[in-house]
């Protein structure tokens, strides 16, 4: 888990963990660098970069995995979290 992280992002990464039982995963908050943009949270944590290697999204088209992704996270998609970006190595 990164420590770094605040209860959003740790929220995320656990999901994530449960979900895909990745080998690595790598959830970097970029919030600060978006601040009073549109969707930028008050207090942080609306923006995102994942960079995640698991076998589930393996052999997996870059659209589904993205798919695959954002269904675990769907809720704090919509509530929440207003940009993720993601990288599956």
């Amino acid at each position: 888990m990164t420590e770094s992280l605040g209860p959003i992002g740790r929220l995320l990464e656990q999901k994530l963990i449960a979900a895909l039982q990745p080998a690595m995963i790598e959830l970097i908050d970029e919030s600060n660098q978006h601040h009073g943009h549109t969707g930028a949270h008050p207090s942080g944590e609306s923006h995102f970069r994942l960079r995640v290697s698991a076998d589930v999204l393996k052999d997996k088209s870059r659209v589904m995995q993205h798919r695959m992704v954002n269904e675990v996270l769907a809720h704090e998609l919509k509530t929440r979290v207003h940009a993720l970006a993601i990288e599956v190595i």
